[in-house]
């Protein structure tokens, strides 16, 4: 029966589960003292042997922190990826602080929806692991976790921007909604409010329109100048944001190059942020091209 509950716990399991399934103070005592039960918190051991993988470590942590622990931070942002490595010494958050040598504590009230339960472990959400990171990590180290939770798509009951809202004034929000202020602009933009922007530019640079939406192939592209052969991908982050997605476009652009088509693509953050070298780099392929092309 230890080594049930110990199985579904990445091998360690809490005094009161042992308690709970029969077991008395004076059995514990002694398969401590044989050696099946290890300790590695205070109430929380290894059964059979100390060596634990990270999940079972982190989950120590939170059952020694007690009742509503969870895992959160930089542990948290291990668990879900968004980081190589925690600190060596993992941490949770309680509502009441119970120091405990070894775990990193922090208190702090959560509201229901900013925790949840991920490969058995109590854990913040990623939107709240975001926030808590902006406490302790440097701006490119932050980016970066930003962007890896966009990539791995993790979700969250309430979204780090109405978590923001919801918590003002915390040390390092205000880089943090900076970031996510970038990371948003162009979200749930249309493919025709993409080809109407880029068509600005290019009328703001004195540039050729371009063909839209015209068929190369068996491919569909949103704009090419066939002289030039230019072609520009105007990727929304609806139709382009899936991995799937994302590996078949490189795999189109691949084949459009093999036949001798510069391929270029545009993202609404880089329209809003980046106009001017957009429009040098049209320009000077569309120059390039069009001198080799004369007699």
């Amino acid at each position: 029966m230890i080594a049930a509950v110990a199985a579904r716990q990445f091998g360690v399991v809490a005094r009161a589960q042992l308690i709970a399934i029969g077991l008395g103070e004076d059995a514990l005592d002694h398969r401590v003292r044989r050696g099946s039960l290890h300790r590695v918190h205070q109430g929380v051991f290894a059964e059979g042997h100390r060596v634990l993988p990270r999940e079972g470590v982190w989950l120590a942590a939170v059952l020694a922190a007690g009742p509503g622990a969870v895992l959160s931070h930089r542990s948290a942002a291990a668990l879900w990826g968004l980081r190589d490595a925690g600190p060596v010494r993992p941490e949770v958050t309680v509502a009441r602080r119970r120091r405990r040598p070894g775990i990193i504590t922090h208190r702090i009230a959560l509201a229901a929806d900013e925790v949840t339960v991920e490969r058995g472990i109590p854990v913040t959400t990623p939107a709240r692991t975001l926030l808590d990171l902006a406490d302790h990590l440097a701006p490119h180290s932050l980016e970066r976790a930003i962007h890896e939770a966009e990539y791995r798509r993790l979700t969250s009951p309430v979204s780090l921007e109405a978590l923001l809202a919801r918590h003002p004034g915390r040390r390092g929000t205000t880089v943090l909604r900076e970031m996510t202020v970038r990371e948003t602009i162009g979200r749930g933009r249309t493919r025709s409010e993409l080809e109407a922007a880029f068509l600005a530019l290019l009328d703001a640079a004195d540039l050729p329109r371009p063909r839209t939406n015209a068929q190369v192939d068996e491919y569909e592209v949103d704009a090419i100048w066939p002289a030039a052969r230019l072609i520009v991908e105007l990727d929304g982050h609806a139709a382009h944001g899936t991995r799937r997605a994302f590996e078949a476009d490189r795999a189109r652009d691949r084949d459009l190059q093999t036949r001798g088509y510069t391929v270029l693509r545009v993202t609404w953050r880089q329209l809003h942020d980046d106009a001017p070298r957009i429009a040098a780099q049209v320009r000077a392929i569309l120059t390039r091209r069009a001198t080799v092309s004369e007699p």
